[in-house]
C-alpha cells in the first residue's frame, strides 16, 4: 500500500474546526447525573465528566468525517484479521468510584469480546473497553490520556485532524507506540492513506482498504 509520510500529511491540511465544545467546572457526581438524566439519547452533543469538570463537545463535519471512516478503518481490519468484535460506540462509561463518566467517540472490545458477547456491559464489574478512539481536532480541556489511562482502556488512538497518536497502558500509563498493539503491522501511514483517498472517494478507498489488507495477511500467513 502506497503511503504518505505523517510529516506530509501534518502540513498539507490547514487547521480546521471541529467541534464545539462548552465546559463546566465545580460540578458535583449528581449534578453531572441530572444533566446526563435530562439529555436525550438522540443527540449528537456527548459529555465527558472529570472530578468536577463536564465537557459537553457537539461535533462538526470534520469531526465525524475523520471518526467515521477510522471506525470503517477498524472494522475492515478486524474482519480481514479474523477477530471478534463488540462495538460500543459512544456508550456512556460511567465509573462513579473514579468520579468519572465518559462518552468516547468510539470504543470496542476486541480481544475480551468473549467476555461481553451477547449481553449488556457493566462498567463497574466488566473489564474497560479494549480500544477507545477520540477525535479532538479542536482544544479540549479534559487531559484525555490522564482519563483514561485511570479507566485502564489498555489501547487510546487521539487523531486530531492530522496526526494519529497511539498510546498503549503500561504500569498505568499511557506510553505512545509507532504501531497499534491490536493491529501490529499496521502503519499510521496507512491511515492517512486510507483518509487521504477518502476524501475522493470512499468507496474507492474502502475497496483499497480491504484488497491491501487481504494480501498482507495473505503474505503473512505464508511466511508464518
Amino acid at each position: 500500500m502506497q503511503t504518505v509520510s505523517s510529516a506530509e500529511t501534518a502540513i498539507a491540511r490547514p487547521p480546521v474546526l471541529g467541534e464545539k465544545r462548552v465546559t463546566l467546572r465545580g460540578l458535583t457526581w449528581d449534578g453531572y447525573l441530572q444533566i446526563l438524566d435530562a439529555l436525550p439519547q438522540s443527540r449528537a452533543a456527548r459529555l465527558t465528566y472529570d472530578q468536577g469538570t463536564l465537557e459537553i463537545t457537539m461535533p462538526l463535519e470534520d469531526h465525524e468525517f475523520s471518526l467515521r471512516l477510522i471506525e470503517l478503518f477498524i472494522r475492515i481490519l478486524v474482519v480481514e484479521l479474523g477477530m471478534k468484535i463488540k462495538t460500543m460506540g459512544s456508550t456512556t462509561m460511567n465509573r462513579e468510584d473514579l468520579n468519572r463518566g465518559s462518552e468516547p467517540d468510539c470504543a470496542y472490545y476486541i480481544q475480551h469480546q468473549p467476555q461481553v458477547a451477547g449481553r449488556k456491559v457493566n462498567f463497574a464489574t466488566d473489564p474497560p473497553p479494549d480500544l477507545v478512539v477520540e477525535v479532538d481536532i479542536t482544544h479540549t480541556d479534559i487531559d484525555k490520556n490522564r482519563f483514561y489511562a485511570s479507566l485502564g482502556v489498555p489501547e487510546f488512538w487521539r487523531y486530531n485532524g492530522r496526526e494519529w497518536r497511539i498510546y498503549h497502558l503500561q504500569a498505568g500509563e499511557y506510553v505512545e507506540q509507532s504501531h497499534s498493539p491490536t493491529f501490529g503491522w499496521v502503519e499510521k501511514d496507512d491511515l492517512y492513506r486510507f483518509l487521504e483517498q477518502a476524501q475522493q472517494d470512499e468507496v474507492e478507498a474502502e475497496l483499497t482498504l480491504r484488497a491491501w489488507a487481504r494480501e498482507k495477511v495473505a503474505a503473512l500467513r505464508s511466511e508464518a
